[in-house]
């Protein structure tokens, strides 16, 4: 495996780790790959590949770049309430795994 195929699946074997520790035994693993696919520009940067469930300029940058952009949800109300739930349910995690993360935000709207 190539040093990016490595990270890759890292990052996907501890966004799994995450879901299950959230209560999710179900996990759709091609909808999770593709969070995971998405930020293999961004594999070498750690700080990118976690998210902040404290910091409101994260949260607001999760609601812009993928509930809005990706997920196509506009109303904000609606998608901030959607991530401060996930937030809250990532609580216990220290360092948040963007793809589970986003994952729950997904499911949360859906």
């Amino acid at each position: 495996m190539s040093d990016l195929a490595d990270k890759l699946a890292a990052l996907k074997s501890t966004a799994v780790k995450q879901l299950n520790e959230c209560g999710v035994s179900d996990i759709d693993h091609d909808q999770l790959d593709g969070y995971v696919n998405s930020l293999k520009t961004m594999v070498n940067n750690q700080d990118a590949l976690l998210v902040s469930g404290t910091d409101e300029s994260e949260l607001e940058t999760v609601r812009r770049n993928f509930v809005e952009k990706k997920l196509g949800v506009t109303n904000k109300d609606k998608a901030m309430a959607a991530i401060h739930s996930v937030a809250d349910k990532m609580s216990g995690i220290r360092m948040k795994s963007r793809p589970a993360f986003y994952y729950l935000v997904a499911h949360e709207l859906n």
